[in-house]
């Protein structure tokens, strides 16, 4: 597994850095040699935030913790990904190859939780206009929504802004 660190509004120390490798590589078993995980630490205001992404074979696991120890970020953000695995471990094996999970973890068997149908319980139609991001956004505030989805007047194609945990915007664009 190869492992990527960065920061943001902060300084990775050798002692953070060597610390979020040792807990993120024990997830290595389950995956192929070539994976890579991408961990990135930041600070705002009081909180020590750990973000870990770990894209394989089209689908991303991602965890997000923030804590006041940059540690305990840390170490909770790893215990959201197990449990992320357990749970979804039969699920992505039978949508993706056969190689996105490696199977011979020795002595590692899941109690997987049964697997239940997923209920759509409301069906909503909208207008979908083409718009700018800017009115996008506005159109979401309006609405009281934490996301919408919308025509992108520039590219043509179906994107998605949302809110983000720290207030600001985010906007999802088809990758093709």
């Amino acid at each position: 597994m190869k492992f990527i660190v960065c920061g943001k509004n902060l300084e990775v120390t050798e002692s953070l850095k060597e610390r979020a490798i040792k807990k993120v590589g024990k997830l290595e078993k389950f995956f192929n040699p070539d994976t890579e995980a991408h961990i990135t630490m930041s600070v705002q205001k009081n909180r020590q935030i750990v973000e870990v992404t770990i894209p394989f074979n089209g689908v991303v696991l991602r965890a997000e913790e923030a804590n006041d120890d940059m540690y305990a970020s840390i170490d909770k953000a790893i215990d959201i990904l197990e449990r992320q695995i357990r749970k979804y471990k039969t699920k992505l094996g039978k949508r993706l190859h056969e190689t996105a999970f490696r199977n011979d973890v020795p002595g590692k068997e899941f109690d997987v939780d049964e697997e239940r149908e997923f209920k759509v319980v409301r069906t909503k139609r909208f207008a979908f206009k083409p718009m700018t991001v800017e009115e996008a956004i506005l159109q979401m505030n309006l609405t009281g929504h934490e996301f919408f989805m919308f025509s992108n007047s520039e590219t043509g194609k179906a994107n998605v802004v949302y809110r983000r945990k720290s207030g600001d915007y985010g906007l999802i664009e088809p990758e093709y």
